[in-house]
């Protein structure tokens, strides 16, 4: 059982209300080499793990979420629950240089 149960079960529930994707996430999502779609965010927030936690992030609590997207590619989500809704700050596709090949452990 993670650590990170209850952050897990607070962004979900918050995830399960109301979505907002943040500027920044939205930028990072429609790069060329990304394309990173809503769909795939979804699906990384209700199946994805919880590998960071960041309690003290100026932004409100948020964590990074690791999951699969598309073609079973890895994608990360950094997000932070409200009380109202999740606030997508930013999704990207690890790279291999600083992830190790499970892209839940930093090299």
């Amino acid at each position: 059982m993670s650590k990170f149960n209850d952050v897990l079960a607070l962004v979900r529930a918050s995830a399960n209300k109301k979505r907002l994707f943040l500027p920044h996430a939205l930028r990072q999502m429609s790069m060329p080499h990304r394309m990173i779609t809503t769909n795939e965010v979804r699906k990384i927030l209700s199946k994805g793990e919880i590998i960071e936690d960041y309690p003290d992030d100026p932004r409100g609590h948020s964590c990074l979420i690791s999951g699969f997207g598309e073609e079973n590619r890895p994608i990360h989500v950094v997000c932070s629950s409200k009380e109202d809704y999740l606030a997508v700050i930013t999704a990207y596709i690890p790279s291999k240089n600083e992830w190790e090949d499970d892209y839940k452990t930093r090299r």
